[in-house]
């Protein structure tokens, strides 16, 4: 599924949300300097945010198409897992990861991140989960009950969403805590919200996981069956977000 999303890089960058303004600046403010590592940049969404808010950001993502696509935006980007990049020396202020640490290895990329930070540097991980309003989930649900009968969005599961991310990134904190380095990890929550139409959210759905590896033409299929739903829902809704991060900074003194 890692490979999946630089199957149309540009939708991705287009479609995905951006990150609370908030979460950027409470990151660089806790940092010493600007020098950023974004570890599983993607097509550079929140790598572009940091430039915005004054940093120098490097990224590192193993897929060639995204890494491509964030360069053409004006993010460098190495090729690499963030477990085999080699630093060469390189220190940073903040390393940060947005929608990715859950590829790497929670105690091995913790140890890494304490390696390459400066003293007082910040690890900060952090990605969105969303629900979106009963009568708008009711309609998706049936849509994809009928048309991707194996799919997990079928699955009755056990935790809300947010019960599901707040352990994700619990175990994040967890291993950050393992990995030793740092101190005390901090898990940080920002609410908000953004209303889509029906466009909009047809251009956002096959980004998601589970979606972006459908043949062409059963993809096709669920975005029509979910574009007539909206229309019948009046054309749009407004998803209510929540953005979670595990954060800890690094040991020692210059």
């Amino acid at each position: 599924m890692a490979e999946s999303f630089g199957v149309d890089p540009a939708r991705y960058d287009r479609a995905r949300p951006r990150y609370p303004d908030a979460l950027v600046q409470r990151i660089v403010g806790g940092s010493p300097g600007r020098a950023v590592l974004d570890v599983g940049c993607g097509t550079g969404i929140d790598a572009r945010q940091f430039q915005a808010a004054g940093c120098v950001v490097l990224g590192v993502d193993p897929d060639a198409r995204m890494a491509e696509f964030a360069r053409g935006t004006g993010v460098e980007v190495e090729l690499a897992t963030f477990e085999a990049w080699e630093p060469a020396g390189r220190e940073f202020d903040a390393v940060v990861a947005g929608q990715a640490w859950h590829w790497v290895n929670p105690v091995a990329g913790a140890a890494k991140a304490a390696r390459i930070l400066r003293p007082g540097g910040r690890l900060a991980v952090f990605g969105h989960v969303f629900a979106a309003p009963p009568e708008v989930q009711s309609a998706f649900s049936e849509v994809f009950r009928r048309l991707v009968p194996d799919s997990p969005l079928n699955s009755a599961p056990s935790r809300t969403p947010l019960e599901t991310y707040q352990a994700m990134f619990a175990r994040a904190a967890e291993g950050i805590r393992e990995a030793g380095g740092f101190g005390e990890p901090e898990q940080w929550r920002f609410d908000w919200q953004q209303t889509y139409t029906r466009d909009e959210w047809l251009d956002h759905l096959p980004t998601t996981g589970v979606l972006t590896r459908l043949p062409p033409d059963q993809l096709a299929e669920v975005l029509h069956e979910v574009g007539a739903a909206l229309d019948e829902l009046g054309g749009g809704f407004t998803m209510p977000y929540t953005t979670l991060a595990a954060t800890a900074v690094r040991s020692g003194t210059a």
